[in-house]
């Protein structure tokens, strides 16, 4: 098996690798259309689960002609994640290669408690540490940087993309989840320049060091803040509020576990978040899983095109996005998301209008008289779904609780077309998250579906 590397280019080269990155849109398509073709004939050939699920469905490798043909393809999902690794333990019959080939596995528990498993071949492994070098050097990350990954490693797929830092050669710092006591004593004695947490933990470490006495615009030397997990960080409010307080420059990145680390984020613009174009299939479906147009939100959907040990072929995410393929200022072609709007299984329906948390964190990390902290509770009276927003009133402000209600219920309403109850709180009442925030409270039992 021939293992890949990519020589580090000079720091002034604005791009990792410039003749693939910079490709128009007709050779990204043919290039996936060739990648596609092979990923789907080795899936079948070698993994018993797509054997049967495509001969189910009556389709075959051989009948793909064009890109638009993976829609004749079933879905696949978490749930039949688990349920075949569970079946044929331990790793389950979708993978497609011998065990001897495996090498790593990530591993994300889910609400089942159960972990579940995403491995890795050698080059499936090196293939991810290249496209995250290419990540951090499209967010200007350079050798010259000290970079501190505060992310879990225990089995957690986002723990080795450290390694696309040390890849590209600035000195890594594998921090982990310490106490954040710790990790800003880590931050101040060698002087980070870069970090990656989630939005909320960004958010929670910087009133930590403000409350230990820690300027953070002088005291430390952070200038770049990679974030991901949550949608906070393409929401320009959120993204403000953080490089107000950091003094740093946030860029939100996207990954999840059953694939690989980071597979979309920004660059030096942050309008948008290239897709590992390379590596991923991207779809963007209405609920009749029909193609969205671009702009518009849907459901994610993802099919690998290299990945050997454990392909998966149009993975429904859950996550609501939007994208675009147009040219990115920065010379790069590759699509980007627009960020992600919510999750299927985090949206609300009031009153038939779709919201989610995004929306009302765009409304909340607005408004410089919150602290920017929210939560939304749902009820339900008489068959009707009843929304409440908890928002917090900063330190300090001299108006009434009610004029803030007010205040807000009229921009959550422009925003959303949704009239909420809005309860106003005392600072530092909502509890901070440490990893990923839980903005919903859902009070209402057995929802309908």
């Amino acid at each position: 098996m021939q293992i890949s590397t990519t020589s580090v280019p000079p720091s002034s080269q604005p791009f990792w690798a410039p003749a693939l990155e910079t490709q128009n849109r007709a050779a990204w398509q043919q290039l996936q259309f060739s990648l596609l073709k092979t990923h789907l004939q080795h899936a079948y050939a070698n993994s018993p689960y797509y054997r049967a699920s495509f001969d189910a469905a009556g389709v075959h490798p051989d009948q793909l002609q064009s890109l638009d043909d993976i829609r004749r393809f079933p879905f696949i999902n978490k749930k039949i994640l688990r349920e075949r690794q569970m079946a044929v333990p331990p790793l389950g019959d979708i993978v497609a290669v011998p065990e001897r080939d495996i090498v790593y596995i990530a591993a994300s528990s889910g609400s089942t408690g159960v972990p579940t498993a995403s491995p890795f071949t050698a080059q499936d492994f090196e293939n991810w540490m290249d496209f995250e070098a290419r990540l951090f050097w499209s967010s200007g990350l350079r050798p010259e940087d000290r970079y501190c990954h505060s992310l879990n490693f225990s089995l957690f797929v986002g723990g080795p993309c450290v390694l696309g830092a040390q890849k590209l050669g600035a000195l890594s710092i594998h921090a982990g989840t310490v106490p954040s006591e710790r990790l800003l004593q880590i931050l101040r004695q060698f002087q980070a320049t870069a970090i990656w947490t989630t939005p909320s933990y960004a958010w929670y470490l910087g009133e930590t060091a403000q409350k230990e006495g820690i300027d953070l615009h002088k005291d430390l030397a952070v200038r770049r803040i990679f974030v991901a997990g949550e949608p906070g960080g393409s929401i320009p409010e959120t993204r403000a509020r953080l490089e107000a307080l950091w003094n740093a420059r946030i860029y939100d990145y996207y990954g999840l576990s059953d694939i690989f680390g980071a597979c979309a984020g920004m660059c030096e613009e942050r309008h948008g978040l290239h897709w590992a174009e390379d590596h991923i299939l991207v779809e963007v479906l209405n609920p009749d899983g029909e193609p969205v147009a671009e702009g518009e939100r849907g459901e994610l959907v993802l099919t690998t095109l290299k990945k050997a040990a454990r392909p998966l072929i149009r993975f429904r995410t859950g996550d609501i996005v939007s994208f675009t393929t147009e040219p990115c200022r920065c010379g790069r072609t590759s699509a980007r998301m627009l960020g992600v709007h919510g999750r299927l299984d985090d949206m609300l329906i009031i009153k038939g209008v779709n919201i989610f948390p995004s929306d009302v964190e765009e409304v909340a990390r607005k408004d410089r008289d919150l602290t920017g902290e929210y939560r939304l509770v749902v009820e339900r009276d008489r068959h009707l779904d009843i929304l409440t927003v908890e928002i917090e009133r900063r330190h300090g402000f001299n108006g009434t609780d009610e004029e803030l209600a007010a205040r807000f219920t009229r921009q959550l309403k422009s925003v959303t077309g949704v009239t909420a109850k809005v309860v106003v709180l005392p600072p530092n009442t909502l509890p901070r998250a440490t990893h990923k925030a839980k903005r919903v409270e859902d009070r209402r039992g057995k929802v309908w579906t």
